[in-house]
Parts: structure tokens; sequence; C-alpha cells
């Protein structure tokens, strides 16, 4: 007498559970099959172990990238506090800096800088990698890649959040530094004297808002524009993302941070010149953040709000195709490549 079926499936051995951070289709595969799929085995670590890593690639890549582009930043935020000396291009606006206070003039903020997108760092590319994780296994891995571009939304606003809380005060300091020259002269007697001088609340977070307005669609568009243009990459290449040389992925890397970080760039760049205008000094007394803000815009205009563009998208553009190039490959050295990367299989 044969067994029953569910005699068999109780002896059946148990179907393998693949670990969600090794889920990931990140080339096209010739199936109809949209569920995502192992893409060279996976990370080789996992848990916090794994995020650990994700954190500390991201700390690294942006600390470096935006320490490298410190002159152009500083040259940028000139143009933006001060158009009607720098009103002759990003080239003349260097010209300027050296000729009136030197070539180190260029690297003023440069300890803000590094500390401030060293801690940022960490929280945005790791808190997206998390928040990515989640929101697969929110809406279940064989319906990620029909979701995939509200999920990197979703994953880069979360994740951009809780990165400018640590953010905030270092960007405040590195503006004020920029902005008054001999407001300090360091990161440490800088971030001590707005402290002293304003307090928590109107030294270091006035411009939260502005930052959030900023940074978060900055970020939205910088994961969003990547992901999928990374995609469409990879789908042009015939041989299979794992089979690539480290060289081949590297500039693929590039050239998608390349092209996210322009639509980036020109997203957020009225809410870079309104933080830019909000930390350059004390507002009056009792005005609020919001207030100045809107008083800030109507002066402006709307012209005025994209001053220093070109600068920007130079900058921007660099940096993050800096940042996803340098991110990958810390992330390869360190045995955490892959993550969460969906794609929509063709």
């Amino acid at each position: 007498m044969l067994p029953s079926p569910s005699v068999l499936a109780a002896c059946a051995p148990p179907r393998p559970h693949v670990p969600l951070d090794r889920v990931s289709a990140s080339s096209p595969s010739p199936t109809a099959d949209a569920t995502p799929h192992l893409l060279g085995g996976g990370p080789k670590h996992s848990g916090l172990d794994l995020y650990a890593r994700y954190a500390f690639a991201g700390a690294l890549c942006c600390s470096i990238t935006h320490g490298a582009l410190t002159p152009v930043d500083v040259v940028k935020t000139r143009i933006q506090l001060d158009p009607t000396v720098y009103n002759r291009g990003m080239v003349a606006a260097f010209r300027q800096v050296i000729a009136a206070e030197g070539a180190s003039a260029l690297l003023t903020g440069f300890g803000p800088t590094f500390a401030g997108y060293f801690i940022q760092g960490a929280f945005k590319f790791g808190g997206y990698e998390l928040w990515k994780g989640q929101l697969i296994n929110l809406v279940g891995a064989d319906r990620a890649p029909e979701y995939r571009v509200p999920i990197y939304l979703t994953a880069s606003a979360l994740a951009e959040f809780v990165a400018d809380i640590a953010l905030c005060p270092l960007e405040a300091t590195r503006i004020r530094m920029v902005s008054q020259p001999d407001f300090a002269n360091g990161l440490v007697s800088g971030f001590t004297r707005l402290l002293k001088e304003e307090g928590v609340a109107r030294g270091f977070y006035s411009g939260f808002g502005p930052i959030l307005f900023k940074q978060v669609p900055y970020t939205m568009a910088k994961f969003a524009v990547y992901e999928m243009a990374a995609e469409k990459i990879y789908a042009g290449i015939k041989t299979p993302k794992e089979k690539l040389s480290t060289g081949t992925v590297t500039a693929v890397n590039l050239g998608a941070g390349l092209i996210a970080g322009i639509a980036a760039a020109i997203i957020s760049q009225p809410a870079d010149t309104l933080l830019s205008k909000i930390n350059k000094a004390k507002g009056v007394e009792g005005e609020s953040v919001t207030s100045r803000l809107v008083g800030l815009a109507k002066q402006l205009g709307p012209r005025g709000l994209f001053l220093g563009l070109g600068a920007r998208i130079v900058m921007v553009g660099a940096l993050t195709a800096g940042q996803f190039a340098i991110n990958g490959d810390v992330k390869r050295a360190l045995g955490a490549e892959g993550g969460h990367e969906i794609a929509k299989v063709k």
C-alpha cells in the first residue's frame, strides 16, 4: 500500500531558504520569470556584519569624494552667497578666490566636510541597503522587481533622513567657515564656537529643514537613477554581470553614477542654494526657519535659486560617479558584494 500524499509531504526534505541579503537580479535573464535570483553567490557575510561592511564602504566613498571636491564646493558656495562678486563663472571664481585669499582658501571647511560625510555616508549607503532589504521582505522577493522603483525611492528617503540628523551640525559648521573665513581655523574650533554662540537648535539645526529638502530628493534621485541606469547598461552587455571583469563593473558604476549625479544635482539645486543662504549668518531673533526660507526664496527668485548650478553639476556628477565606483570596489574587497540588487528580468 502506497503512503498518502500527506505522509510523503511530511517526509520530504525542507526547501532551502535563501537569505534575503543573497537575493539579487542585476543582469537580465533569458527566462520569463521575474523572480530575483542569485548573482555570483551573493555576499560572503550576513546580518549585522554585512551591514557594517556596507556602512563602512559608504563612509569611505562619501568622505573621500566630498573631501577631494572641497575646492569646487568652496567656489560653488561663494557663487551662491555673493553672486555680485563671483559673477563670471566657475573658472573665474577659482581665480578670484586664489587671488584674494590664496590657494589654501580652497580647502576651507575640509575638516567638517570629511568628517560629516564619513558619518553621513555610513548611514546613507548602509541604511539604503538595510531599508531596501526590509521593503523587499515586505512586498515579497518574487514581486520586488515589479516594485523596484518605489523600493529604491522609499529606501533612499528613509536612509537619508537618518543620515541628515548626523550630517547637519557638521554641514552648518562647514558653510559658516566658508562664508566667514575668519570664523574659525579648524573643525573643532568652528564646531565649538557655533555651539557656544548659537546653541544646538539655532546653530546646528536651523538648516535641518533645507538640508532635508535638499538631500532627500537628491538621494532619492541619486539611488533610483543609478539603479535604473546600471540596469539598462547591464541589459546592453551580453555577458552576465557575475562573469564581467572588475574593471568593467567599476566602469559601469562610474557611468551610471555620473548619470545619477547630474539628475540629482539639478533636482536638489534650489534647496542647496537656500541651505547655503540660511547658514551664512544668524537669523533675526524670533524669526522661524520657515519664514526665513520663504523670504529667501522670494528674494532670490527662480533664477537665483539655480545660482552655481554649473559648478554643482560638475561637483555632484564627479562625486556621485566616484562614490558608486569606490563603494563597489570597497564592498568587493570586504566580501560584501551584491546586496539587494533587484532588476526587472526580461
